[in-house]
């Protein structure tokens, strides 16, 4: 008999989150997450994946992971430290290393895993974390963990950044001192000012952390955030995953080769989880090649998003102030949001409302990510039905 007080929580807080529209509903996808996907047998315009490049059905990819399959099975079958580490997992480090232009990468299962290894086996109680108010719940949930004095400064405000780290500099309390951002805000779609962290960092001898999950394969033609802005060799942890734009699984770390070296006999996640899978391992390596050797699909990607982006906002939509293919259509008030994003998949889009928790309340969104794998006929079909739903609900 499961307990009384249990229940309890669970109904009355059920109820209440979804009397204010805030209790998420989780569709089932009955197809492969490409540009068009099936719910409940009726196909829609798939708004709402990260998979920016296509890479999650590219049949490239589908080949190499099938023949690791074939060569290693489906499992690692250990951890990394004892006999998980395949030649696979070397490889996909290796070529991460020269992608992101750092002498070292590790892998990891996810990257959300990679901020919960990191942060905490860099830094502890003894130190300091100047962390974005915007950052992701995985730095936030990564920087707690750590147990470090966690500073947060004002969203990309480098006046507020340099008053805090002068503060906790001239303070004297701490050891080390970090700042940590997203590359690319995964809400807004807006980028990192890096040129001015760094700026900060030299000043006051900060380590410096960048979480580019949004922005590896995105941003600088593909290359990621920090490849951007040149300055791979003043960033100390790039991290990525090794979903979105590449399409897979997984998640790592790129730096200096000391820093990769202690990642891997003190952080837990590498230390007591099972290594990424073979067929994962050679997929991600595949994905990152394709990055290292074209454009192609980064550019697609690119014309698509600011195509869409212009559609929206010529319609009157509130798109914020984003940089990069992610397009916020910002409605503000969460059971409006809910039920814009409901009529939108009625009508044949899916394009999911995003709410408190994950944005602030009161500016509730419906996101939109374009991929390179929408064609310009489904996209113009998805800007008229924006038109027709925005129209009915008096939102444009």
């Amino acid at each position: 008999m499961s307990s009384n007080t249990l229940d309890r929580f669970l109904t009355e807080n059920l109820e209440d989150l979804k009397g204010k529209g805030l209790y998420n509903e989780i569709d089932v996808v009955e197809s492969a997450n490409g540009p068009v996907i099936k719910i409940k047998g009726k196909e829609l315009i798939n708004l709402s994946s990260n998979n920016y490049l296509g890479l999650a059905t590219d049949e490239r990819l589908k080949e190499v992971a099938i023949n690791a399959i074939k060569e290693y099975g489906v499992g690692a079958g250990a951890v990394r430290t004892i006999n998980g580490t395949l030649d696979l997992h070397i490889k996909l480090e290796e070529t991460l290393a020269k992608f992101k232009g750092t002498e070292a990468a590790i892998a990891y299962q996810s990257g959300f895993n990679c901020n919960m290894a990191a942060i905490s086996a860099v830094m502890d109680k003894n130190d300091a974390i100047l962390s974005d108010e915007l950052n992701h719940a995985s730095i936030i949930d990564g920087c707690r963990l750590s147990k470090a004095k966690i500073i947060r400064f004002n969203h990309s405000d480098m006046d507020d950044l340099r008053k805090k780290a002068k503060e906790a500099k001239e303070s004297g309390q701490y050891n080390k001192i970090m700042v940590i951002t997203d590359g690319v805000f995964s809400m807004d779609g807006d980028i990192a000012n890096l040129p001015g962290i760094i700026e900060i960092a030299e000043e006051f001898d900060l380590i410096t952390y960048v979480d580019d999950a949004h922005g590896s394969g995105v941003t600088g033609k593909g290359a990621g955030t920090v490849k951007q802005f040149g300055l791979a060799e003043k960033i100390d942890f790039q991290i990525g995953t090794l979903s979105k734009a590449i399409g897979v699984v997984g998640g790592y770390v790129a730096g200096r080769k000391n820093l990769i070296d202690w990642l891997k006999v003190r952080s837990r996640p590498f230390l007591f989880s099972t290594a990424v899978t073979p067929a994962d391992a050679a997929a991600a390596t595949k994905a990152v090649e394709l990055l290292m050797s074209s454009t192609e699909l980064n550019d697609r990607l690119w014309e698509n998003g600011n195509y869409l982006k212009e559609g929206l906002k010529n319609l009157g939509f509130n798109i914020g102030n984003s940089e990069t293919p992610i397009t916020p259509c910002i409605i503000g008030e969460e059971k409006a949001t809910q039920e814009f994003s409901k009529r939108l998949y009625e009508e044949g889009v899916y394009a999911k409302s995003i709410v408190f928790p994950t944005v602030p309340q009161g500016t509730g969104r419906v996101r939109n990510m374009p991929t390179a794998a929408h064609t310009k006929e489904m996209l113009d079909k998805a800007i008229f039905i924006y038109e027709k739903v925005g129209k009915e609900m008096g939102l444009i």
